[in-house]
Parts: C-alpha cells; sequence; structure tokens
C-alpha cells in the first residue's frame, strides 16, 4: 500500500517493533500508534522524520529521538531478536494493518452507497418537472373528443378512465377525479406523489396532468389489451393460457417487489385486485391505481390509515384495524394469484365465514385435485398446441 496517506492503530493492544518497512510508506502524512504495548526504537526514515511525539504516546518501551519524548535507544533495544520481531510483525502488526484498511475500504464503500441513494431520491424528485407537464382542460377536451362516451374505457370508485389521442398520435389513457368525492382530491394527490417518482417497466407511467379548480385529471400510458379483470371475466376476451397467466403474475410480482425494495422509501400499493392489473400490447402486466397508496417513512414498517381497499383483497389486519405494511400487498397477490388460476373472485357466493379462497385452495391441494379446478378454464388441447409452439417440451400439465 505505497499510495497509503493516513493510518490510525492506535488503541488497539499493539505489541512488538514498529516495522522499518513502513519508512516505504512516502505518502503517510499522519500516524497514529499511541495507547499500545510497542517495543524498540521509532523508525527514522521516510515520514517518521515529520511525525511528532503525539503519534507514539502512551508505549513505555518505544525509545528513539529526544523529540519525540521516549526514552534513548541502547544496544539491547536497537537490535531485538529479528526472529522475535518477525513474530510479533506477523502476528500483531499485519493484522491490524490488514483490520484497519478494510474497515477504511468498508467506511468509503457505505458512504459511496449513501450518496448514491440520496442522488437516486434527488433525481427522483426532479424526474418529473423534466419528463411530463400540465395540461389543460380544454387539451383534455380535445384528445378525448369532449369526454365521448365511445372513449370510455372504464369507471372506478373515484372518476372515470378515457381513451385519447394526442397531437403526436400517442393513444393516451386519461383518468378524470369525480370532484364531487372528497376523497378523489387525496387520491389525486396520492396518485401524482407516486407516480411522478416511481420508474418501473411492470407499473403505469404518468404522461400529463391536469390541477385545474374544475378539472383534476391524470394523462397516463394507454394499455390496449385493458384489465386482467376483464380478460377473465369477459366474454369477448379469449381465455389466458397458463403460460399466459404465470408471466402476468411474474410481472406482478416484480412491480410490488420494486415498490417495497426498489425505491428509497417502500410503498405499499393498498389495492392490487385484477381490475388494478393492466396488460399493454405484448400482455406485459403493469399495476396501476396509487390512489390509496402509502408510503412507509422514517423506517417504518407499517402505518394505519382509515381508507379501506377492495372487499376479498384486503389482508385481515387491514379491514380490522387499518394497518398498511408490505406484507398487506403480499397476501393481496396471493388472492390475485389464486384467482388468476381458478377463475374464481375472492367474493364468489361459495365463499363465506366457514370456506373462503384460502381454505378451499389448501383443501384442494390436500386433495390432489387442483387441476380438476385449473384445468378447465383453458382446453388441454389447446394448451398443448401453445406450449409446443413455444417450442417448451410437452407432459402432462399437472405434473
Amino acid at each position: 500500500m505505497l499510495s497509503l496517506e493516513f493510518l490510525d492503530l492506535s488503541k488497539n493492544n499493539l505489541s512488538g517493533v514498529i516495522p522499518k518497512s513502513l519508512e516505504t510508506l512516502l505518502q503517510l502524512k499522519y500516524l497514529n500508534l499511541s495507547i499500545n504495548i510497542l517495543q524498540g526504537e521509532i523508525p527514522t526514515g521516510g515520514p517518521f522524520k515529520n511525525f511528532s511525539a503525539q503519534s507514539f504516546a502512551s508505549n513505555a518501551a518505544l525509545c528513539g529521538a529526544p523529540r519525540l519524548h521516549v526514552q534513548p535507544c541502547t544496544n539491547s533495544t536497537e537490535k531485538p531478536n529479528s526472529k522475535k520481531a518477525r513474530k510479533y510483525v506477523l502476528k500483531y502488526i499485519v493484522p491490524g494493518i490488514l483490520s484497519a484498511m478494510l474497515l477504511g475500504t468498508f467506511i468509503t464503500l457505505l458512504i459511496v452507497r449513501m450518496k448514491r441513494n440520496e442522488e437516486v431520491a434527488t433525481n427522483a424528485i426532479l424526474l418529473p418537472d423534466q419528463h411530463w407537464r400540465k395540461v389543460s382542460y380544454q387539451e383534455l377536451l380535445r384528445v378525448t373528443s369532449g369526454f365521448n362516451e365511445s372513449n370510455l374505457i372504464g369507471t372506478g370508485g373515484f372518476g372515470s378512465v378515457y381513451k385519447g389521442t394526442l397531437s403526436n398520435g400517442m393513444e393516451v389513457a386519461v383518468k378524470v377525479l369525480n370532484l364531487q368525492l372528497e376523497e378523489a382530491f387525496k387520491a389525486f394527490d396520492s396518485e401524482c406523489e407516486m407516480l411522478s417518482n416511481i420508474r418501473h417497466r411492470n407499473l403505469i407511467k404518468i404522461i400529463n396532468s391536469c390541477n385545474e379548480v374544475d378539472c383534476k385529471a391524470l394523462v397516463l400510458n394507454y394499455m390496449p389489451n385493458g384489465s386482467l379483470e376483464r380478460w377473465l371475466y369477459s366474454e369477448k376476451f379469449c381465455s389466458l393460457s397458463i403460460i399466459e397467466r404465470l408471466n402476468i403474475m411474474i410481472d406482478v410480482a416484480s412491480a410490488l417487489e420494486y415498490l417495497h425494495h426498489g425505491y428509497p422509501i417502500p410503498i405499499v400499493h393498498c389495492d392490487l385486485k385484477p381490475g388494478n392489473i393492466l396488460l399493454d400490447e405484448n400482455m406485459v402486466a403493469h399495476v396501476a391505481d396509487f390512489g390509496i397508496a402509502k408510503l412507509l417513512g422514517g423506517g417504518d414498517s407499517m402505518t394505519q390509515t382509515l381508507t379501506l381497499a377492495t372487499i376479498g383483497y384486503m389482508a385481515p389486519e387491514y379491514g380490522r384495524e387499518g394497518i398498511v405494511s408490505t406484507r398487506g400487498d403480499v397476501y393481496s397477490f396471493g388472492i390475485v394469484l389464486m384467482e388468476i388460476f381458478t377463475k374464481r373472485k375472492p367474493t364468489d357466493e361459495m365463499f363465506d365465514e366457514e370456506m373462503s379462497m384460502k381454505q378451499w385452495i389448501a383443501n384442494l391441494l390436500i386433495q390432489d385435485a387442483i387441476v380438476d379446478i385449473v384445468m378447465p378454464i383453458y382446453s388441454r388441447k389447446r394448451q398443448i398446441k401453445i406450449l409446443c409452439g413455444r417450442g417448451i417440451f410437452y407432459r402432462p400439465l399437472w405434473d
């Protein structure tokens, strides 16, 4: 380590002699060997000629020049036994130096990583102003043909979503909030905050926003294949294959992993369900609707809220006590996972206090009868055709 500039080995209970080899550290500007049990002569060459008595204080057996406030060296101490000196160096000094170097490297890497996290958070906050702008109510009227019913994509608890086309030909989804609902204002602020700061391939992206007195709206990426709920239950759409269902849930899991662990502050979606999972032209899933999402700041692993999510998908502790945590999203993910492979909603009439969806699936697994529920969703011949068409060697699906 010829470029070493700073070395502090004080208060380490080090014994033995100070290695003469340290004289070769010509870049060494600071050395602290105080409060140890070192012995022998203090080297005089290289950087040692610049060190003061403070560098060697509280080492009673050291000797050297008077300016270092140690005893003068005698013949007996000037030439210690070479084997003993080598033993002390190998046993104490070298491990001490290596430990100090490793500790310094670790601290440096930790500081660098903390700075990177701060930069990521800062960039995330600055990013929205650079990539999306506010639009007027008149512009929204133009791109949606006056919010024509023919462009209505769907409605939700806080407003409606319309399909629109920008001047550059880009198709978008315009989410207009119902201003008669007080909760809609909170949902608008929450969704703006969340979507403007996060970036992931499996999350819906915000393009523009409208924040006027008589209009609160978000302009989002248009998802041509609609929601997962429509694919599961609408007769107008063909059934999804087993592979497509699995890929969709992998996309959703990736989005949740980013929200919970990939952003500087954990984000809880709070309302994960098929209606909030949108599919693009390539059937890639995007998690949407962050109207009631929560940030877990200050190192908290959970928080509380009075806002209720969708019945059947929210975790028990959320419904009973309003406790919000990442575990609640994982619970909702599990419900959607069971629903997508069984095509049964958690609120199906067959489920009551005695039989929940979770218990129903558990019983089927115990009876080894889960294939009887999954297989009718998609014809066996068509499933084989898709698997073979993708180059996947076919084996019985229940294996």
